[in-house]
């Protein structure tokens, strides 16, 4: 079922509610005398456990669309609820509190503190958050470090790590906060083939183990199948929106490249 034959309010599949539900959603940019229309009337649901992949090329509106969905940027019109909840003209500040208490963030460039250890660039988000013990922080931290295997990395700093492990950082960092929706834009950007399909591999681990709804940005194609579902953009609209017909699973195919490589 395509976007465009759904109904104009927020409907749940079988007994599942949307995680996030997005009604005629417009995003519009007034550069002076041009107005950029980056998003044309999206309707879009995304349930709870899903790895959804966005997809189509430079200035389709894909990344528009995921500023919108982690509350970095407003919509011009439309509706957007998030675990039930509209987002779409709440204050600043309340937009700030569903930002850092429900949505996790990893993106391409890995955006660490350079002279700050993996652990401490881990902890950032609940030291923003103000109310969380010291100790609390250390150990949610470290925690984050060991479900993405960098737990004998804590101590590092960016500039002792491989681009892989500092995507992995980067990760742990957007978990710390138990978020209800992870977003990735871009994750793979700056990596090869094989820390690609690795930071792939985990993502499928926290999407199929813990149930983490994740929305992925990316313009490779076999990025994508590694999701469940795929949402392709095209002109601010969504041209198309379907299950992965033949989905690749990272361990698969890491464990491929060791054999071949033997």
């Amino acid at each position: 079922m395509t976007p465009s034959t759904r109904e104009d309010s927020p409907r749940s599949l079988g007994a599942s509610e949307p995680l996030l539900s997005v009604r005629d959603l417009t995003k519009t940019y007034d550069l002076g005398e041009l107005q950029v229309h980056a998003l044309r009337g999206v309707t879009l649901d995304v349930l709870p456990g899903e790895f959804v992949a966005l997809t189509g090329p430079s200035g389709s509106g894909k990344s528009t669309f995921m500023h919108v969905l982690g509350c970095l940027d407003r919509p011009t019109s439309g509706r957007y609820f998030l675990n039930g909840q509209d987002v779409s003209a709440v204050s600043k500040r309340a937009l700030s509190q569903v930002r850092n208490r429900q949505v996790g963030f990893v993106f391409q460039g890995f955006n660490l503190l350079p002279r700050t250890s993996a652990v401490e660039n881990v902890e950032l988000p609940l030291l923003y958050a103000g109310s969380v013990p010291a100790r609390e922080r250390r150990e949610r931290a470290v925690a984050a470090l060991r479900a993405v295997g960098l737990g004998d990395r804590l101590d590092h700093h960016p500039n002792q790590m491989s681009g892989g492990q500092q995507q992995r950082v980067a990760i742990a960092r957007a978990l710390v906060n138990n978020p209800t929706l992870l977003l990735a834009d871009e994750p793979t950007g700056n990596l090869d083939t094989r820390t690609s399909i690795d930071v792939m591999g985990i993502f499928q681990r926290l999407n199929e183990e813990r149930g983490l709804t994740i929305v992925l940005v990316t313009h490779e194609p076999d990025i994508a199948e590694y999701g469940t579902r795929i949402v392709a953009f095209r002109d601010g609209r969504v041209l198309s929106d379907q299950p992965v017909a033949t989905r690749r699973i990272a361990s698969v195919e890491l464990a491929r490249i060791v054999e071949e490589a033997a």
